[in-house]
């Protein structure tokens, strides 16, 4: 009884000299709070919804089964099989994965997997999945931030869903100009030829799932789907915290 009353008075006097505050709107979060946004915030968290692309994940309000881009002959030269996302990309989760991304803030990653992890079942066709794979940084960029967000979020997420994590066989090998500013099939030829798989047993014959943050046009998806079909991949999947629209 001593012990709980200590832990909680200490815990009380590091709210008051150290509040914790919404990642997305600043205001303080009520001691005890189980995540980082407030209950507003968590709350106006928008889901990808019951319609979306079968192939790359993009909500589709209207319905239907594809999105332009998916639609009739051009699905068949998709080498990332499909794309699927816990969240949409709106103010609430892009403040999360700011932080995250580039403010050090890695403790996020437990409870930004527990969310996909919740989300999974919404999937079905992720069951298929034999292993996961982070999209892999360039490794001066990896040394800039020191350690690679994707890679951590698949860790937390293989532990959650009990699969096999490889975050070795897939390495970036060009380290490409920013994606901001290029159109959608400019940044496809900006990832053709970024990525190669450097352990092909360890993928051959495999299903594998590609985790990263966010997907905006599945480009960097799409390259890292190539060097894994390539090395004899049977299928390759993603699955990202995030999906801009």
């Amino acid at each position: 009884m001593l012990l709980s009353n200590f832990k909680h008075l200490r815990e009380g006097v590091l709210y008051v000299l150290f509040p914790r505050t919404c990642y997305s709107c600043g205001r303080d979060l009520p001691l005890g709070a189980p995540g980082p946004l407030c209950r507003a915030c968590q709350e106006a968290v928008e889901e990808v919804g019951p319609r979306y692309c079968a192939c790359c994940g993009q909500p589709l309000p209207d319905g239907g089964a594809h999105c332009f881009h998916c639609r009739g002959s051009k699905i068949r030269r998709r080498q990332c099989t499909l794309i699927r996302s816990a969240w949409v990309f709106g103010p609430q989760v892009r403040a999360l994965v700011h932080a995250f991304k580039y403010a050090d803030q890695t403790y996020l990653a437990d409870f930004l997997a527990e969310y996909m992890a919740q989300k999974w079942a919404l999937y079905p066709e992720l069951a298929q999945a034999q292993l996961l794979l982070p999209v892999p940084l360039h490794p001066r960029k990896q040394k800039a931030r020191g350690y690679n967000q994707s890679e951590l979020l698949a860790r937390q997420l293989g532990e959650k869903c009990h699969l096999p994590v490889d975050s070795c066989s897939l390495v970036r090998v060009r380290n490409t100009p920013s994606q901001t500013g290029f159109g959608r099939e400019g940044r496809l030829q900006n990832m053709s030829g970024a990525f190669a798989c450097v352990r092909p047993g360890a993928v051959q014959g495999k299903i594998v799932l590609l985790i990263d943050d966010v997907a905006t046009t599945g480009a960097t998806l799409e390259g890292c789907a190539e060097a894994l079909k390539a090395a004899g991949a049977k299928k390759v999947m993603a699955y990202t915290l995030a999906r801009e629209i």
